[in-house]
């Protein structure tokens, strides 16, 4: 039994064994700088033993399998780290060029531009007539007017090229998916686990994973015998096994979550864009989406997915009417409505109930397909306190890319505009109270309203500057055209119109009633009208007229005797009535007797020293603040330096975390050469050592031969 055959048996597979090992040894060398790929060694056996005497008797061993150096714990902590890290690196990047935009360094820039206008102003107070003066003061306000639209457009370029690239991402994501899906497919096949383990296709699915890491943040869930699940940190399946769920990058779209009990048959609609994704909460079922104000449904609005909602200045929450088409509601930056679920212009037949929220995302968004009905955003939100959304996304470069998007450029165009409306209204608002070198025989206002027979401060009346309306009066001054001489002044009586009022009330006055008042109070002088939902004012043969205290707003936010027209970066310009005409730039205003001073500078002054007067800014991210213009755009400047400091910090500690996980990966899975080589000495010698083995079996065979003869 021990014979020259059994010495052979245990030469050859020992043969075998080295030469398997050899190989393997020879493929790490070979694949040392092969990206993904994993570290093997051959598994050893002892091949079965015979029961005899003296005792059992090997007979030889077997290279039972190929072992892959690979922990998936340490790689599934990676995946996370890569996640954030990817998300602040793209963050970063985009962050160091916005933050470019904001470089007053060079002296050029809105801060110079802002300065420049102020300081024109002052000038003016100096010498009121002069029209150097005059033509310094339009150039620089149409200076910074471009300096804010280029601004904008430098960022909404940033905001177009990072939608480029997040359409290409996430293109990207769907074909890892498919190719991970396939590769479970081919590893179904393929592995037999502890005897033809399919370490080639582990390794290629292990690439492509860590690359969907880095795009989006996944959760690898491993079932065993190959079998994977990998889903959103927030819960959303990705893959399971060999099928897998597409994401999309979709435009503006609303979804509806009402109450269990709720039996709201309608849905939301709105027109406009934003970089905000909308939250509307129903607070009160009184009505459907239509009826008065008295009887409507209300509702609160959150721009942070419910973590916050939008206040009045006493620090309430502020309410908004539901309202059906025709008097759709101005919210934020868009405009909403309530419809039947099949017709946006049908008013819908129940009615909410408290509780019932609406999604508005008015701007693409990411979305989880989990099948072809039915999608759920995915999107990353950040509360205004700085805390992701549980249920999003919240790591990948795809985040950091619509986080930069949709939250810090959002933010920077939000608060550009801010100053361009604030610019507008606080010059406007001192302007239309002013006095040129030349009295008014003709204004028209550039701002419109919807409905002329709708409430100025409503919601839905579609004035831009509605908001700023205060109950109060309005005084106009009427003059001989050719004696200069004051023949009559007085504030707006709007008691004879059908409002029954004297005085101006926002809440119930409409563009028709103030209309109205002008004719009843100066009919005799004056003819306003209304066209195309904006006011015009004519003097009459042999008049001419002048603006005078006005407590209400309501001549600046028509648009009458403005300086500014618009009141976005996008839109603001500078009245053509000034750019065609320098007398019209008031400097001067009526005095306490009805005299149109127009060489003084009580206007100019006021305009000049809103350089520092505090005035009140709104965004819907940052509420109202009290500050100077001026200290406003500071504020803005300092806060891209902040954002960009703190993401490049996060970056730099999440790639170190990253990198330490990859390193300890390395130190399993990575090849050594010197570990190689010296394995592969010892496998050689393993081999020669078989095969003296077998030369010595030979040697015994001819020894017995020999005896034979």
């Amino acid at each position: 039994m021990f014979g020259a055959n059994s010495i052979l048996d245990v030469a050859r597979t020992g043969l075998f064994a080295a030469q398997a090992a050899i190989s393997v040894t020879g493929e790490n060398i070979a694949n040392v700088s092969t990206e993904g790929y994993s570290r093997r060694t051959v598994s050893f056996e002892e091949a079965y033993n015979i029961d005899y005497m003296p005792g059992q008797v090997g007979t030889g061993v077997w290279a039972s399998e190929i072992q892959r150096h690979f922990d998936q714990n340490v790689e599934t902590q990676y995946y996370s780290q890569a996640s954030m890290r990817d998300r602040w690196d793209a963050l970063y990047t985009q962050l160091q060029g916005a933050e470019s935009l904001f470089n007053e360094s060079q002296g050029y820039g809105l801060s110079s531009s802002l300065s420049t206008f102020f300081d024109n102003w002052e000038d003016l107070t100096q010498r009121t007539e002069d029209a150097g003066s005059r033509s310094q003061v339009i150039e620089s306000a149409q200076t910074l007017v471009s300096t804010l639209s280029q601004a904008d457009s430098d960022l909404l370029l940033m905001q177009q090229k990072v939608d480029t690239a997040i359409t290409q991402e996430v293109g990207n994501v769907n074909d890892l998916l498919k190719q991970i899906a396939d590769l479970n497919t081919q590893i179904k096949i393929h592995d037999v686990p502890g005897s033809n383990n399919a370490n080639q296709l582990y390794d290629q699915r292990g690439v492509l994973v860590r690359d969907l890491a880095q795009l989006v943040d996944i959760n690898y869930i491993d079932k065993g015998s190959g079998n994977i699940t990998i889903t959103t940190q927030s819960g959303q399946t990705l893959l399971d096994n060999e099928q897998y769920f597409s994401i999309s990058y979709d435009n503006a779209q609303s979804t509806q979550s009402l109450m269990a009990e709720s039996d709201f048959d309608g849905d939301v609609y709105f027109n406009g864009t934003d970089n905000l994704e909308y939250t509307l909460e129903i607070t009160s079922a009184t009505g459907a989406g239509t009826g008065t104000t008295a009887s409507a449904a209300t509702f609160r609005v959150s721009v942070d997915g419910g973590n916050t909602w939008l206040k009045n200045a006493d620090g309430t929450d502020q309410v908004f009417y539901a309202r059906p088409e025709d008097n759709m509601v101005q919210v934020g930056n868009i405009q909403v409505w309530f419809g039947s679920a099949t017709d946006s212009a049908t008013s819908p037949s129940t009615a909410f109930t408290q509780g019932d929220r609406f999604t508005i995302v008015p701007k693409k968004a990411l979305y989880w397909n989990q099948n072809t009905s039915t999608k759920e955003i995915i999107s990353p939100v950040t509360s205004l306190t700085g805390v992701d959304q549980p249920n999003r996304l919240e790591g990948g470069s795809l985040a950091g890319l619509i986080n930069f998007k949709d939250d810090y450029v959002g933010k920077y165009r939000e608060n550009l505009d801010a100053i361009a409306e604030t610019v507008a209204w606080e010059v406007n608002r001192r302007h239309s109270q002013g006095v040129g070198l030349d009295k008014l025989t003709d204004v028209q206002g550039s701002y419109s309203v919807v409905s002329d027979t709708r409430a100025l401060a409503s919601g839905s009346s579609g004035l831009v500057y509605a908001d700023k309306l205060t109950s109060g009066s309005a005084n106009i001054y009427i003059y001989n055209s050719s004696t200069g001489l004051l023949i009559s002044g007085a504030a707006l009586d709007f008691n004879s119109s059908l409002l029954g009022q004297q005085n101006f009330d926002p809440a119930t006055t409409t563009l028709n009633d103030v209309r109205d008042a002008i004719n009843s109070t100066f009919g005799t002088y004056l003819s306003a009208t209304v066209v195309n939902h904006k006011l015009s004012i004519s003097a009459k043969d042999g008049y001419e007229f002048a603006f005078g205290t006005d407590t209400t707003g309501v001549v600046a936010a028509l648009g009458l005797n403005t300086f500014f027209d618009g009141s976005s970066c996008r839109d603001l310009s500078v009245n053509t009535k000034i750019t065609t005409n320098e007398s019209n730039l008031a400097t001067g205003h009526v005095n306490g007797a009805g005299e149109a001073n127009q060489g003084d500078a009580t206007t100019a002054k006021a305009i000049a020293d809103l350089r520092s007067t505090l005035v009140e800014i709104n965004t819907l991210r940052g509420g109202t603040v009290n500050q100077s213009i001026v200290k406003y755009y500071d504020s803005l400047v300092a806060t891209v330096g902040s954002d960009t400091a703190s993401v490049k910090f996060s970056y730099e500690y999440k790639k170190t975390l990253a990198s330490d996980l990859d390193d300890r990966q390395q130190s399993i899975s990575g090849v050594n050469l010197d570990e190689e080589m010296a394995a592969l000495i010892k496998y050689q010698h393993a081999y020669t050592a078989a095969a003296k083995l077998i030369t010595t079996a030979d040697q015994m065979l001819q020894t017995l031969l020999s005896l034979k003869s």
